[in-house]
């Protein structure tokens, strides 16, 4: 059974890929507006804001990498959406092949898809100016929670694509993921905010995972952001996993 079912989620990622391969500017749009706002708040504002540290751009790349996440799962909705809209789901119901592995098909798609994005921006953010000691087990650490809130933020897009019912409503969700960033620790310290905004800043995810983040890249002691960080995106897994299945076996079941 369980071959069964990591042979048929292959295959499905191998068609959701071919999609991607033939129209490249999916990566490059997702990519795009997170190097637009790094560029803005760079040489635009950056001058005007104080952090504390030599390098904005150091100290922005973490809130640009979670944007570019945020972004980029907006195409999983969106091409889930068009695949039942099609009548895919229909003709792979009368296949003997594992439910659950159509929904994986399109979630591994999406990680494959945001790595590329994410690769983009950190070798625009270098032509930029910026640097990192960080060492291999850093980076690795990095990917490693970039890779889990891009999984549990893919599973949320997972619900929209199968709940929406036109193609804007589909993408249409992702507006307020990729706004929280701005109302965290991503472009300014959050001890500059006003008390209600600042309590909410540092209660989100976006800022345990930033912060943690930015500590990995400065080589700095990262405390206990990094099991903020983690629980955080267990718990946003997990949450939108389930409410995931159980939209699906409404939807298609």
């Amino acid at each position: 059974m369980t071959s069964h079912f990591i042979g048929d989620t292959a295959v499905l990622t191998g068609r959701s890929l071919r999609h991607i391969s033939r129209s490249p500017d999916t990566i490059i749009t997702t990519a795009v507006m997170p190097i637009a706002f790094m560029l803005l708040f760079v040489y635009v504002f950056g001058g005007a804001i104080e952090t504390g540290t030599d390098s904005y751009v150091n100290y922005l790349l973490p809130g640009i990498l979670l944007i570019t996440i945020a972004s980029g799962i907006a195409y999983t909705a969106y091409r889930l959406f068009l695949d039942l809209q099609g009548g895919i789901f229909e003709r792979f119901q009368s296949m003997p092949i594992a439910r659950s592995s159509v929904l994986w098909g399109h979630v591994l798609t999406s990680l494959a898809a945001n790595v590329i994005s994410l690769v983009v921006v950190v070798l625009v953010a270098l032509l930029m100016g910026f640097r990192s000691g960080a060492g291999v087990v850093a980076w690795l650490a990095i990917a490693g929670i970039l890779m889990l809130f891009t999984l549990a933020l893919t599973w949320i897009a997972v619900i929209a694509g199968l709940s929406a019912k036109t193609v804007d409503g589909a993408s249409a969700f992702s507006y307020p993921l990729i706004f929280l960033p701005f109302i965290s620790s991503a472009f300014v310290p959050t001890e500059t905010m006003p008390g209600p905004v600042r309590w909410f800043a540092e209660n989100q995810p976006v800022t345990a995972i930033v912060n943690t983040i930015r500590d990995l890249l400065a080589q700095q002691s990262i405390g206990s952001d990094i099991w903020v960080a983690l629980a955080w995106c267990v718990a946003i897994l997990v949450g939108a996993y389930v409410s995931a299945m159980v939209a699906y076996r409404r939807k298609i079941l």
